[in-house]
């Protein structure tokens, strides 16, 4: 067996697996699989290791909700006193539905349309962040509109390498996101210029799972370079959002923790003499990720020349990072088997895609019938699955104070039939 990730709230009892002491075979037996069983435990002991790197500061911890937007999980943050950074209108209906603060959600994202802009102005959103010239003009023309000032901060791009996965980087001068550093100072200028807009803040993000100190106090520099600069040219800058991105432990990695990361953050921000300002950070895996696991059960043992193949019943439709970012996960019995010898297998879904897979050349001691828990599944699962192959998505279940809630019903597919409409429906 592997080590059970850092921060998980998961054990073993004769053997068991428990997550906050409730036994997840049980939790399979009753609600089926796939199942996404989540930690509140383990959520709020991530978050408090940012609360505790902000004591005596004055800063705002905005979930990043792309991570892991169901509604329960969303109110554990919002009464913990979180604000939401947000990427669609979508989001923000489900943000003021877990009885967000609307004066602390962030909205972020490189493609906000008017009506979205619209409903967040209307609402009355802390900031936009804002990550083009052009989106700086539509939002002016829309707050105009309505006689209102948008807030903005200006997302800058610092061209700074966070040493992960291409498609999670965020911060080089190739990727979509933010201003060129170049360009900043000017657009700035522009976005104080205009009647619509009134400017609030600054706003960087280098990537995700970054699991090293070096690139966020490369980023810090470079931003607060940039400070300097627009504060000297007349624009007053209220706070600064430094994003999220901090990794977590999927397969031994060991990212520094919150609190120890922000205290050398913080002291380049007090020698640079920039300590008192207001900060935001939008941490969203970091606050999710190992508090989740998915339990699947083994369907089929499929022996080949080449690769031995476990055929378990969730599927990259529930499970996508390993299909998009070949992604490591965790993936171990509920109950160990005695007596019986490991084999090498491609743990695989039932999905009709080569790119279906879950975990590649793992050592388990399985027969059908058995149930599997992935670790490390409550950021970017549940929260990117689909209806491929018209598969329902997964049931979730949150542990509460060791009690089992169930937090989402699974989806039939009735549900997935009731939006469509067949040819002989009335208009």
């Amino acid at each position: 067996m592997t080590t059970l990730p850092q921060g998980s709230f998961l054990s073993r009892q004769d053997g068991q697996l428990l997550l906050e002491g409730c036994d997840l075979a049980g939790l399979a037996r009753t609600h089926q699989t796939p199942l996404f069983v989540y930690s509140k435990a383990a959520m709020l002991q991530a978050l408090a290791a940012y609360q505790r790197g902000f004591a005596g500061r004055s800063a705002l911890v905005c979930y990043a909700m792309k991570a892991n937007s169901t509604l329960a999980v969303l109110q554990v943050f919002a009464q913990a006193g979180c604000g939401f950074d947000i990427v669609s209108g979508g989001e923000l209906d489900r943000a003021l539905a877990a009885g967000a603060t609307p004066s602390n959600i962030i909205f972020s994202g490189v493609g906000k349309t008017r009506a979205e802009m619209t409903k967040a102005l209307q609402v009355g959103i802390g900031c936009f962040n804002v990550e083009s010239q052009a989106e700086l003009d539509v939002l002016n023309g829309v707050a105009v509109s309505l006689g209102l000032r948008a807030p903005v901060s200006i997302r800058v791009n610092p061209n700074v390498d966070a040493k992960t996965h291409p498609y999670i980087s965020t911060g080089l001068k190739g990727n979509k996101f933010g201003i060129a550093h170049e360009d900043v100072l000017a657009t700035y200028q522009h976005a104080a210029a205009q009647p619509g807009l009134a400017v609030k803040g600054i706003d960087c993000h280098i990537g995700s799972q970054i699991t090293d100190t070096g690139p966020y106090l490369d980023a810090m520099d470079r931003v607060l370079d940039l400070v300097a600069a627009i504060e000297a040219a007349g624009i007053p800058l209220h706070h600064i959002d430094f994003g999220g991105g901090l990794g977590i432990d999927y397969q031994g990695d060991q990212p520094p923790a919150a609190d120890g990361l922000w205290a050398q953050l913080l002291a380049k921000l007090d020698a640079r003499g920039y300590g008192q300002r207001q900060l935001v950070i939008e941490p969203g895996r970091s606050l999710v990720g190992n508090a989740g696991v998915c339990l699947t059960e083994v369907l089929y043992l499929k022996p080949g020349e080449h690769k031995n193949f476990c055929i378990v019943d969730a599927a990259m439709n529930d499970l996508p990072r390993p299909a998009m970012y070949e992604a490591y996960h965790r993936i171990e019995p509920l109950q160990p088997r005695s007596g019986m010898a490991a084999q090498t297998y491609d743990v695989v879904g039932p999905v009709c895609e080569s790119g279906d897979w879950l975990g590649r050349d793992r050592e388990l001691a399985v027969a059908p019938g058995d149930l599997l828990a992935v670790m490390s599944a409550g950021a970017y699962c549940m929260s990117m699955a689909s209806n491929y192959n018209t598969r329902g998505r997964a049931a979730e279940v949150l542990i509460d104070n060791g009690q089992a809630r169930l937090i989402r019903h699974r989806e039939s597919t009735a549900d997935q039939l009731r939006l469509e409409l067949p040819l002989n429906a009335k208009p």
